[in-house]
């Protein structure tokens, strides 16, 4: 994601000369399908195409190849010098690159696709490719073309709540990631903007009363770290009622389950549902101390859920919460909720 970020940027200066995108891939690549590279007539670019291979020959070439238009180029990299298909590189697999010009309404139309993205709108963009004598065609929105199929997804976005000095790796390590990252926190003099530059926004409230506009939906991910025991009962109640993709909350295991149960308590819900919903401890058990390991683990973490690509995780269960109950006893706010 912050790899298409910089080709917008590149594109909004308005030298573009070609776009490279990967259309197809067999044996092994480093770069997945829909890898992209943009040209400029100086010879600037963004993005990449390969694992630094294959950049130099086609940002060298691009303009060139385009000249009559659109064309599908393959490379190989496998190593083997006796090939055909340029160049044998060793890693592994052949790859087939969509080199096209900048200046066509096709162009223009994925750009503006992706621009569209970073301001968190989905885009269907269908391309048809230039071969058996086609030109290249492509369409954005629901309209029937064959071709390759593409939903251009706005960037993941991450809510921290809390805005203490150890979100601050959190913050930066996402942004790197080109995450949209929100930091909230009650405490006003620590939500500030020059505290967290990399942030999309930052803002002192104490409940969701306090986010007009902020909307939390099902691929969002959302950490509670305030470190005050109330903040983060108010946090985790109102955040396991949105249901975001990934929800995650720092702290020690007695205290995380007390807090699970309270949470439960007020909503009218199980503690297995609560715990179905949530991550904590939070992060992948990557060892190290520190909050710029404890970052590392939890945005690990939130990559591995979002991808699909979570193994095995230290989410608290309904076993867990009761032992933990069990040998510290109900908070008050427990008790008084059952004494109801």
């Amino acid at each position: 994601m912050r790899e298409r970020r910089k080709i917008v940027e590149l594109w909004r200066r308005g030298k573009a000369a070609a776009l490279v995108t990967l259309v197809r891939v067999e044996g092994s690549s480093y770069r997945q399908v829909g890898a992209r590279l943009l040209v400029t007539v100086d010879g600037e670019y963004a993005g990449s195409i390969s694992g630094g291979c294959l950049e130099a020959e086609v940002v060298r070439k691009a303009v060139w190849m385009t000249r009559a238009g659109a064309v599908v180029e393959r490379y190989s990299t496998l190593f083997d010098d006796t090939t055909e298909i340029p160049y044998g590189l060793g890693c592994g697999g052949t790859v087939d690159l969509l080199v096209e010009p900048a200046g066509t309404p096709e162009f223009a139309a994925l750009m503006e696709a992706l621009e569209a993205s970073l301001r968190g709108e989905e885009r269907r963009v269908v391309t048809s490719l230039p071969e058996g004598g086609l030109p290249l065609r492509r369409v954005v929105g629901d309209a029937a073309v064959g071709g390759i199929v593409e939903w251009i997804q706005a960037p993941q976005r991450l809510y921290v709540f809390g805005a203490g000095d150890d979100a601050k790796p959190m913050v930066q390590m996402a942004a790197l990631l080109g995450w949209d990252v929100w930091v909230v926190d009650g405490r006003a003099q620590w939500a500030r903007a020059e505290r967290f530059p990399e942030a999309k926004r930052v803002i002192a409230a104490e409940s969701f009363e306090g986010l007009e506009g902020l909307v939390i939906g099902p691929r969002d991910a959302a950490v509670v770290m305030t470190h005050r025991y109330e903040q983060d009962r108010v946090w985790l109640g109102e955040l396991l009622e949105r249901g975001p993709r990934y929800l995650g909350m720092l702290g020690a295991r007695h205290r995380s389950a007390l807090l699970v149960s309270e949470a439960a308590a007020k909503l009218g819900w199980s503690v297995d549902r609560a715990c179905a919903g949530l991550f904590a401890p939070v992060g992948l058990d990557l060892g190290g101390d520190g909050a710029e390991a404890i970052a590392l683990a939890v945005v690990a973490e939130i990559q591995a859920c979002c991808e699909g690509k979570l193994g095995v995780s230290r989410r608290m269960t309904p076993e867990m919460v009761a032992e933990q109950v069990a040998k510290g006893g109900a908070s008050r706010y427990l008790q008084a909720q059952c004494a109801l």
